[in-house]
């Protein structure tokens, strides 16, 4: 690959991660978890000698197989390739290609895998074994309630501020993915905890330019991802709760919850901020158990006359 062509190349991954970045607003770490991938592709494209504008179906196909000799699993794979579909999407609205050559590329086929999920009486489980006696007590059962009744990502939960809570109207204003904002109801359970945490919250000392932040930590600084990904398991070992949960696991709950209770799955999508419908639909499994009752119960065909 000569000089002309590696400067083409290098002036075409800035567009895209400027295209990235103010067209997308991805934030700083999405934006280099999608430049690690497209690392991949290049160093693909330099060893065959090749511009990524140059590679067809086939030499697709054939860079997916060395992606996978190099010992790669089949998510990470999937991964990879999702952010060479996107490269090329680009490469194509800004004209450096006519036709997309990812278009019939196929990704691995992954084995369904379905997180965790607590039951309602799971949640009150984990929320009834939190010791209230300790300061940070009534705060993690306001963190564990709004998770719960919210479906936040736990980036959203510790980037929530005081001002994006409308209790009164009973919703709240969430920025997600994106920069993306959206109104999510609250629950009446949440706002009472939140509410409780609120005066404890009162007696602290807070650190100068934390003051908007909901949930602060005892030096009065706002909460990380990590220290609400400790506290949770902790929790669930308190609560004697043998499966395996994490922040998320509240937000998928929220979700089946919704879904078992009626919801519509675009209400549900709108709510947990997914901007495609498909990653909405992960959520879409049902106890088999509860579905087969459920058809037994309510199908025309099985409905016994008393």
């Amino acid at each position: 690959m000569g000089s002309m062509e590696r400067k083409l190349k290098n002036d075409m991954v800035r567009s895209y991660v400027r295209y990235l970045k103010l067209e997308r607003n991805y934030s700083a770490n999405t934006l280099e978890a999608y430049q690690h991938d497209l690392q991949y592709l290049l160093d693909y494209c330099e060893k065959e000698s090749k511009m990524p504008t140059d590679l067809q179906l086939e030499d697709l196909e054939h860079f997916a197989a060395t992606i996978h000799e190099h010992g790669v699993g089949p998510t990470s794979q999937a991964r990879i390739l999702s952010g060479v579909r996107s490269f090329y999407r680009f490469l194509l609205l800004d004209g450096y290609i006519e036709n997309d050559p990812t278009e019939l590329l196929e990704s691995p086929r992954l084995g369904e895998h379905l997180p965790e999920v607590l039951s309602t009486k799971e949640v009150d489980q984990l929320e009834a074994s939190i010791d209230l006696s300790k300061k940070e007590g009534q705060r993690n059962l306001a963190i564990i309630e709004v998770l719960f009744s919210c479906g936040l990502r736990v980036s959203e939960l510790v980037n929530l501020k005081l001002s994006d809570l409308y209790l009164q109207e009973g919703y709240i204003r969430v920025v997600g993915k994106g920069n993306k904002e959206r109104l999510v109801p609250i629950s009446e359970k949440a706002i009472r905890e939140l509410g409780n945490w609120f005066y404890d919250r009162n007696e602290m000392v807070i650190k100068p330019g934390e003051q908007d932040y909901v949930f602060l930590n005892r030096r009065g600084a706002h909460l990380t991802r990590t220290m609400i990904l400790i506290m949770i398991k902790r929790q669930a070992v308190e609560a004697g709760i043998k499966k395996t949960i994490s922040p998320h696991t509240l937000r998928h709950s929220f979700a089946t919850a919704l879904l078992e209770g009626g919801a519509d799955l675009r209400a549900i999508q709108s709510m947990l901020g997914h901007e495609d419908i498909g990653t909405t639909e992960i959520y879409t499994h049902l106890d088999t158990t509860t579905l087969r009752e459920e058809i037994l119960n309510h199908h025309p065909r099985n409905i016994r006359r008393e």
